[in-house]
């Protein structure tokens, strides 16, 4: 199944906490592609004084079911010392199932595709740079389709 995975860092060596996350990431995802790293501010109310993130987006193959990738995800933040004191609080690494395949998933803790995804630059930018034909299959509109529609309305 093609996956793509959100990767998001805004405490300590960002760059270095994405690095690792690839590197285990690439052991549970096969055919790992890796978009550059986008730094940006956080997003949300209230969180305008948090440290900016450095994103990125990873694409390839996983023979994992959804609930499993991202049970394995979680189980990777963790092993990267994440902490979730409140909700939005700055991270050392934040992964994100963004998409599997023609999956749609609505389960307590496994939404796939991410509920959110379609409205963030700092995940369609990286995700159409290195996978612009990856088909949502709530819109059935490709990643690229998604960043085209999300710059004409202007959307920051």
């Amino acid at each position: 199944m093609r996956v793509a995975v959100a990767l998001g860092s805004n405490l300590g060596d960002r760059a270095a906490h994405l690095a690792w996350a690839v590197g285990e990431l690439s052991r549970i995802i096969s055919a790992l592609v890796v978009s550059e790293p986008v730094e940006t501010k956080p997003v949300g109310e209230g969180l305008e004084r948090d440290p900016d993130f450095l994103n990125a987006v990873a694409v390839g193959e996983s023979e994992l079911d959804p609930a499993a990738l991202i049970a394995a995800l979680l189980e990777i933040e963790r092993r990267r010392g994440r902490e979730r004191p409140y909700p939005n609080a700055p991270r050392t690494l934040d992964l994100d199932l963004i998409l599997a395949s023609d999956r749609i998933v609505r389960e307590p803790g496994a939404h796939v595709p991410h509920p959110r995804f379609r409205e963030r630059r700092f995940v369609l930018e990286p995700l159409a740079s290195i996978a612009p034909d990856m088909v949502d299959p709530v819109t059935g509109l490709t990643a690229g389709e998604l960043l085209a529609r999300l710059n004409a309305a202007g959307a920051p």
